[in-house]
């Protein structure tokens, strides 16, 4: 608070402000956006995901992390799904795509 009783707000002019219902309802939007990506790569009928590399080179890959590395995201939850495949493949070296698709 500022002196005088106003408060500053440090937010980006364009970022938008939800609660309740509704906010729940975007962050399970996009947390089942995140997993929609890689739920194709798990399982015995599961599918490779055409990545380009930053030299334009086509990549096959099923790895759930590095499908989403690759991934540009804004909102919070989606971005904390990414983070959360990046936990996963931090500390135990697999299971990326699983993690996600159970959280979601």
């Amino acid at each position: 608070a500022m002196p005088g009783g106003g408060q500053v707000m440090v937010l980006n002019q364009k970022t938008e402000r939800q609660t309740g219902r509704p906010a729940q309802l975007a962050n399970i939007r996009a947390a089942r956006a995140v997993a929609s990506i890689i739920r194709t790569t798990l399982g015995p009928l599961s599918m490779l995901k055409m990545l380009l590399d930053p030299m334009g080179s086509i990549v096959l890959t099923n790895d759930g992390h590095a499908i989403l590395r690759e991934v540009d995201v804004s909102h919070p939850a989606a971005k904390s799904m990414i983070e959360l495949s990046r936990a996963q493949d931090e500390e135990v070296g697999d299971g990326t795509t699983s993690v996600i698709v159970l959280a979601a």
